[in-house]
Formats: C-alpha cells, structure tokens, sequence
C-alpha cells in the first residue's frame, strides 16, 4: 500500500495549502487574504481588467471575483472604471494606494517563501519554480 506522502498530487496540494496558511496569516492585519493578493498581484501587470478575464486568469468562481474586488473596494485598494473599449462595460484597475500595498507586502511575501522553501538552496528553488511553471502555466 503506498503512503499518503508518496503521492505528488497530495504533496502539492499540501504546499500550496501550508503556503496559503501561511501568507494568509501576514495579510490578517490588512483584512485580506491570499486571493485578494493574487487579484491585486495580476491587477498590477495589467492596465485594467474585466470582471470575466480575472476569472479566467486567476481560476476563481465569477461571483468570488465579485466579492473580491468589493473587498478591495472599500478599502480603497481597487476601482471599477469604464472600460474604454465598451462603454457598457466596467474594468477593474489598482488604485495608488492598492500598488503602494503591494510593494509594502513583497517583503513580507519574500519572507514566506523564504521560509517554505528554506530546506532548498537557490538553485533548487530555481528549478521547483520552473518545474511548477511548466505544469501550471502550460503554453
């Protein structure tokens, strides 16, 4: 019978759980969480984005993308504008103050992976970030 430790699928998950818990826990002064970090994290690589493509590009449910950027909303973090291409339409920008909090929280995200990936050396950690690329972001 094989152990719960020799299945990837199990480790993975067991990662990316452990790693969430604990970003989560360096964001709880903030009230936000992991997701409302990955929203803002693509909001910055991008000039705006609809409701729909930040579904898509983050994985998540349409209505918790909704509900996130309500969050991010009211703390001032995040705005919904017109889209310029369709009036109709409403893309979701980062405020100043949403980007000046990102780069207050990268060395806080610097220190939680430093300390998931401490067992690894830089090369290591180089290769698992490229492996997990190649699997995650298939092309």
């Amino acid at each position: 019978m094989r152990s719960l430790h020799s299945d990837t699928g199990y480790l993975l998950y067991r990662l990316g759980q452990r790693a969430g818990q604990m970003f989560n826990a360096t964001l709880q002064e903030s009230g936000l969480r992991l997701r409302h970090y990955a929203l803002m994290r693509y909001l910055s690589t991008v000039p705006g984005a609809l409701q729909r493509e930040l579904s898509a590009r983050l994985g998540y449910d349409p209505s918790a993308i909704v509900s996130l950027v309500d969050d991010l909303e009211r703390l001032g973090l995040a705005e919904r504008r017109p889209d310029p291409a369709d009036r109709r339409g409403r893309v979701v920008v980062l405020t100043d103050s949403g980007r000046a909090f990102l780069r207050d929280s990268d060395a806080a995200a610097r220190r939680v992976m430093d300390e998931l990936l401490a067992p690894l050396d830089t090369p290591e950690r180089r290769t698992l970030h490229e492996l997990l690329l190649r699997i995650a972001v298939p092309e």
